[in-house]
């Protein structure tokens, strides 16, 4: 073999590279302490593109083509390596080939609740997952904040590189958005789209890369939180307790003689001997030997007696209903009642007037 013979093959006079990974971002393209040649070519395939790194600088890129490597189409490698003239003699650079190629089906969650602010329930501990499709679009940003200088740089390496850093975004995002979490299960598809351009700005600026889709797959509560809907809920369903109880008679009565239908007809026979004592007893003003007495109240409670009213106790024994029932009753306003210091107490007027709704 020549001298001349050796000098080539000591020199890169083609370089180029072919992804079969499939998960590859960055590849380094291996020199083995080679130089690269003066007008040596350089390939790069559709969906890739190449970073020429000099003196720890970012060089020139390249987008899909073949390249001559000369002094007109590397300016800014020329410039770091102080080819002011030309150059002819082999020179050393790293070669950095990036998949510009969408990625997808990325998965993204939080690892531990975050906290957030939010309409309903003030500040709140959320939970989130979905996915996320991307692409890279600014190689020397990718390369510096991502991937480093690592030979070759896979997706599994991203996910776990990026995975708190979405989740990161993703919380800023939505607390600018100001979404309600009650608001957010029936509207995830919508939201995710919502997102992206509050998402983006902060991928690509700091990251390099762009979220071409970002997918809430599912938003969850404390366990405490979702309880609490849950009974918020009952309330909505319930409503007006009165209608409530018709409603329960009512189902008792095409049930038949069903043991279920027990507590729905104790109840109406508790609002009819609760009518038929209103009509014995007195109102005020009136003779109070006309008609029954009702239950005594308390011992010492003589402004209440004189007021010619009931306790809630008294009230949901009339009404062979809980004391719960009737302060639901109270606070929904479909009973109305007065606070006498620190006792809740009701009128015989407000009984009745509840009994006749």
């Amino acid at each position: 073999m020549s001298i001349l013979d050796f000098i080539k093959k000591e020199l890169i006079e083609i370089i180029e590279w072919t992804d079969d990974s499939r998960d590859t971002l960055s590849y380094r393209w291996p020199d083995d302490d080679r130089q690269i040649k003066n007008g040596a070519q350089l390939i790069v395939r559709e969906s890739q593109m190449v970073q020429f790194v000099a003196a720890g600088q970012y060089a020139d890129l390249f987008g899909p083509g073949k390249h001559t490597l000369s002094t007109q189409n590397i300016p800014i490698l020329s410039t770091i390596m102080g080819w002011k003239y030309g150059f002819e003699s082999p020179f050393k650079c790293d070669v950095y080939y990036l998949n510009t190629r969408l990625f997808t089906g990325n998965k993204w969650g939080t690892a531990n609740p975050v906290m957030m602010r939010d309409a309903d329930f003030g500040v709140v501990r959320l939970r989130a997952f979905g996915t996320y499709d991307f692409r890279i679009v600014d190689p020397p940003k990718f390369l510096k904040e991502v991937a480093g200088t690592d030979q070759n740089f896979r997706l599994d390496e991203f996910a776990d590189t990026m995975r708190s850093r979405i989740v990161s975004v993703f919380t800023e995002a939505l607390a600018a958005a100001r979404v309600p979490a009650l608001d957010v299960a029936s509207r995830y598809s919508e939201l995710g789209e919502a997102l992206l351009p509050l998402i983006n700005p902060a991928m690509t600026g700091k990251y390099g890369i762009e979220i071409t889709s970002f997918v809430l797959e599912n938003l969850s509560v404390p366990p405490d939180v979702e309880k609490a809907i849950d009974a918020r809920s009952s309330m909505g369903v319930v409503g007006n307790l009165n209608d409530y109880v018709k409603f329960q008679m009512g189902s008792a009565m095409g049930e038949g003689g069903d043991a279920s239908a027990a507590v729905p007809a104790q109840m109406a026979m508790g609002f009819g001997i609760a009518q038929e004592m209103m009509k014995g007893m007195p109102q005020p003003g009136a003779n109070a030997g006309a008609g029954a007495v009702p239950p005594p109240l308390p011992a010492g409670d003589a402004a209440a007696a004189g007021l010619d009213v009931l306790t809630p106790e008294q009230a949901a024994q009339a009404l062979s209903v809980s004391v719960e029932d009737v302060m639901a009753a109270i606070d929904a306003g479909d009973l109305k009642a007065r606070k006498l210091g620190n006792a809740t107490r009701i009128s015989r007027a407000a009984l009745e007037e509840f009994l006749r709704g």
